[in-house]
């Protein structure tokens, strides 16, 4: 099981509580949700991560808000931090042309077609990414931030159900599968 895999990779009660660079932070990051694998704490790991993956900035700053938030609603801090990787300097044109339409769609001003823009990234090196993505997305204002709040907001909601119900799913198929050895 998929389950068992994680297990060996995240760090036990003892080893958290033990670390000294955790315990600067006191009882918050010890709570057992933040790193146990169970149907409620993952599925809100990956709510998390899905939308702070959204947040406008590099992988770093995802990272923390991601933490933070995991730390707040009391989710899985791992899942949820390595979830906002889905957004990166290659999926994040295609996302934000999405929170764009939704955008438009939604404040229902503008002709639905995005502004022409010259951004050629590939001539560019990646630190010079940011400030051109910055640069674009100041351009196309208020439907692209409305759009990416929504789109964020949706993959939460989505990823939340669907890991709940692939969870679910996967817990019947097991017990099916035990009942019929057991027969």
């Amino acid at each position: 099981m998929l389950r068992n895999f994680f297990k060996k990779y995240l760090p036990s009660h003892e080893t958290i509580r033990e670390n000294r660079f955790i315990g600067l932070f006191g009882k918050q990051l010890q709570h057992h949700n933040l790193w146990q694998l169970n149907r409620r704490s993952v599925a809100g790991g990956v709510a998390v991560g899905l939308f702070t993956g959204l947040i406008p900035g590099s992988n770093p700053v995802q990272f923390f808000f991601a933490a933070l938030f995991a730390v707040v609603f009391k989710v899985n801090l791992p899942v949820a931090v390595a979830t906002t990787l889905y957004s990166n300097p290659f999926t994040v044109i295609p996302i934000y042309i999405v929170a764009y339409t939704l955008g438009e769609f939604v404040i229902g001003n503008g002709t639905g077609n995005m502004p022409q823009t010259d951004l050629r990234l590939m001539d560019k090196n990646i630190g010079e990414w940011i400030p051109a993505l910055v640069d674009w997305m100041m351009s196309l204002g208020k439907p692209l931030l409305m759009g990416i709040f929504l789109l964020a907001l949706l993959l939460a909601v989505i990823g939340y159900f669907g890991v709940r119900a692939a969870w679910r799913l996967y817990t019947i198929y097991k017990w099916r599968k035990r009942a019929k050895r057991e027969r």
